[in-house]
């Protein structure tokens, strides 16, 4: 019942609010026990506004069927925490050199705090979430990554060692099927086991791509600290098919660390992933404007016809 004493600027955005939920439902309607998986990181998890707005996201998902899974990074809380402890780390290609002193720290911080700190989040938000590493139920078996540097004066190329870094090898989800059959969001620290049962640590977008494969997801949607996407002119690209964005990549478009992201995408759709998309963690809401509008957010990345 509508009040006399309504202002006309109240019922506009009354208004708003209604259209909105009338555009979502066709979506609702489609995507309805379908498996997302998110991968969790950058200013959306660092500041608290933000990150209560997503952990209120995922339980809408899952309240309107949708199964989302969200693996999580924390490499800025890795590196307070080496900090703090006075241990010095390294990067090669963007990746954290990592020996067994600095493993155990990196296992700690994700599988610990950040993991802990997100499933609460969730749980006071109305959900049931539950916090897994790649260890548990051996979810993310793992081999170590090497990385090759050619001598610019002998021309002779080099393996690098990055000591506990891995990439996924194989992933068993049993474990999330049991958690698909139920009520709880699975809560995924990036940490794997390797061949001869060691702690190894991997990368967030990698072991999201990985897992979202594995399940046969829907949409791997991948929280970041921009837009999207850009054309040379600097503007997003709503949507763009496997074909387009390794043209992209090729003309040198898609270039620095956006390269990484874009084929972590291709590797998931060319698994069978029906679209990957690269969104803005930093907007309010970011996952529902991109999975319950018409225009999206990110930038959308589709196989190939």
């Amino acid at each position: 019942m509508t009040s006399t004493n309504d202002r006309p600027d109240d019922r506009e955005q009354w208004l708003q609010k209604a259209k909105t939920l009338s555009e979502a439902l066709p979506y609702m309607r489609q995507f309805a026990d379908e498996t997302f998986v998110v991968k969790y990181g950058g200013h959306a998890m660092g500041e608290e506004h933000l990150a209560k707005l997503f952990a209120r996201d995922i339980v809408l998902l899952r309240q309107v069927g949708i199964n989302p899974i969200v693996v999580h990074g924390g490499g800025p809380q890795i590196g307070q925490m080496l900090e703090r402890l006075k241990i010095k780390s390294s990067f090669i290609d963007g990746l954290r050199v990592t020996d067994q002193e600095t493993v155990e720290i990196v296992e700690m911080v994700l599988s610990g705090s950040i993991n802990k700190q997100i499933v609460s989040a969730i749980n006071e938000a109305g959900g049931f979430a539950v916090g897994l590493s790649g260890k548990d139920g051996q979810l993310i078996r793992a081999r170590r990554l090497r990385r090759t540097q050619r001598d610019p004066d002998s021309n002779i190329e080099k393996i690098l060692d990055l000591g506990f870094v891995g990439e996924p090898s194989e992933i068993t989800p049993h474990i999330l099927d049991f958690f698909r059959e139920s009520d709880v969001i699975p809560v995924v620290a990036p940490i794997g086991v390797g061949a001869s049962h060691e702690t190894l640590n991997i990368n967030a977008d990698t072991a999201a791509g990985a897992i979202a494969a594995a399940v046969g997801a829907a949409r791997l949607l991948m929280l970041t600290d921009v837009k999207g996407v850009l054309d040379k002119d600097g503007k997003l690209i709503n949507e763009m098919s496997a074909r387009q964005a390794r043209e992209l990549i090729k003309d040198g478009t898609i270039k620095g660390g956006m390269i990484p992201k874009v084929e972590t995408c291709l590797a998931a759709v060319d698994a069978g992933v029906e679209a990957a998309v690269i969104l803005d963690g930093r907007v309010p809401h970011a996952l529902l404007l991109e999975i319950f509008t018409a225009h999206g957010v990110g930038t959308l990345i589709r196989r190939d016809a």
